[in-house]
């Protein structure tokens, strides 16, 4: 994907009217190989995610963190679910 399909995706959902900001003010640092992740772990955390749908690798080290507990399906285990 291209830095400029990646803008206009965030942009689109940004103006969607099901969109919701959330302010984030505890900072976890729950991944450690890829801390650039962590926005997106501590982003679900404070809306209250039921999960985070990636096929990123990095994630998966929160399937051994108790606490806080922030689920983690695949993709295709997501699309499974919906149909």
């Amino acid at each position: 994907m291209t830095r400029e399909i990646a803008h206009n995706v965030v942009e689109a959902i940004a103006r969607l009217h099901t969109t919701e900001f959330q302010e984030i003010y505890i900072h976890f640092g729950l991944i450690e190989k890829d801390v650039d992740d962590n926005k997106f772990v501590d982003c679900a955390i404070a809306a209250g995610a039921e999960y985070i749908v990636t096929n990123d690798a990095h994630f998966s080290v929160l399937k051994d963190i108790d606490w806080p507990k922030v689920q983690v399906v695949t993709i295709e285990e997501f699309a499974s679910q919906i149909m």
